[in-house]
């Protein structure tokens, strides 16, 4: 009898410029949308009811933003990060159209970058992954960079290379879908929302402490990575895991994300949709039974190309664990000289950009 084996990519097996279309195209419907809300709680007036964002222009509620990066990321893990020690870093990531149910997504990614680490073990992978939706449009393009193992340690190393990333998305280069051209448009959607609070009343350097935390269980994490159908073994196999510096599965970081960005409903109502993602680092791993926590910072405030009833807020998410903000100054320990200079609590840096309604009408008001 032979026994065939699937051991996916190893560092060694990866090549710069090599071109890797992913399997399994996936048609996603409202029970996706549906599980993700269950599973996240997000309340996000555009994905959660056909009137509103029937209101803001589009033929009906399109899937939560993350959830669909989320699938597409699931996409990927076969062949790039199947055999990762960790998923490092994410930049230059674009949602470019949206996303309904009925569309059927698939990926491919392209390897931008090679880095093999001193210890001869591991080495960082990079790849530009782009998703399609049925009719050949682009509708999210990412970089992201993956620690993955050798196959063998003494296996030679051919190319050597780390990609310059930019440290911001350009305004020309946001798509933002979403339309609030009316008065009544408008006060329809601050009505649905809840919140009077507009792009005018966020400045650079402001905080918002959101209230709420939520506890990860051990089921909710793993039917989330499996919606995503990503299937890394860390999220999955105990067995394995116990052996790891954790010893127990961990959960998925696209799920982390998605919880902080739930949590973060309160005080940022208003956001129409995620434009883009320009840095992110999952600073520590969480378990199940960790309680999530997050605060959110403002780092810029930009008017939108062509744009009077819509404006951007480049936001930095921060996810903490077991912690609530209040007990939490500041992202970073200043004077820490060794090991990361991150607050204990800090699990997830996000640096991402949102599209919000402006102020843009004689009489509207504020509370």
């Amino acid at each position: 009898m032979t026994i065939h084996k699937h051991h996916s990519n190893f560092f060694e097996d990866f090549r710069i410029g090599q071109v890797i279309r992913h399997a399994t195209p996936r048609t996603v419907t409202d029970g996706d949308s549906a599980t993700y809300m269950a599973l996240t709680g997000s309340r996000f007036a555009s994905h959660s009811a056909d009137s509103v964002a029937q209101g803001i222009g589009y033929a009906g509620r399109p899937l939560d933003d993350l959830l669909v990066f989320n699938i597409a990321f699931g996409k990927t893990v076969p062949e790039i990060s199947l055999n990762a020690v960790a998923n490092l870093g994410y930049a230059e990531l674009r949602f470019l159209s949206p996303v309904f149910a009925g569309d059927t997504l698939s990926c491919e990614s392209v390897v931008i970058g090679l880095k093999e680490n001193s210890n001869r073990r591991t080495g960082v992978v990079y790849v530009r992954s782009t998703c399609h939706n049925g009719d050949g449009i682009v509708v999210l393009t990412w970089v992201r960079w993956v620690m993955v193992y050798k196959r063998k340690a003494e296996a030679e190393v051919a190319e050597s290379h780390v990609p310059e990333l930019a440290s911001a998305t350009p305004l020309d280069d946001l798509v933002i879908p979403a339309r609030v051209h009316t008065k009544e448009a408008l006060e329809a959607w601050c009505e649905a929302t809840g919140s009077r609070r507009l792009w005018e009343e966020y400045a650079p350097g402001d905080r918002i402490d959101h209230p709420l935390g939520m506890t990860i269980e051990e089921a909710d994490h793993m039917s989330a990575t499996r919606l995503y159908q990503n299937n890394s073994r860390p999220h999955f196999d105990e067995l394995q895991m116990r052996s790891s510096p954790v010893g127990r599965r961990l959960v998925y970081g696209g799920h982390v994300i998605s919880i902080c960005r739930a949590l973060a409903y309160d005080g940022l109502e208003n956001v129409l949709s995620i434009l883009s993602i320009d840095g992110g680092t999952h600073v520590a791993p969480c378990v199940a039974g960790d309680t999530l926590y997050a605060y959110s910072e403002v780092l810029d405030r930009r008017t939108a190309t062509s744009r009077s009833d819509v404006g951007v807020l480049r936001l930095r998410l921060v996810g903490l664990k077991n912690t609530p903000p209040i007990e939490v100054p500041a992202l970073k320990v200043e004077g820490k000289t060794r090991g990361s200079n991150y607050h204990p609590a800090v699990v997830l840096d996000l640096d991402y950009s949102v599209a919000v309604p402006r102020n843009h009408f004689n009489g509207t008001r504020h509370a």
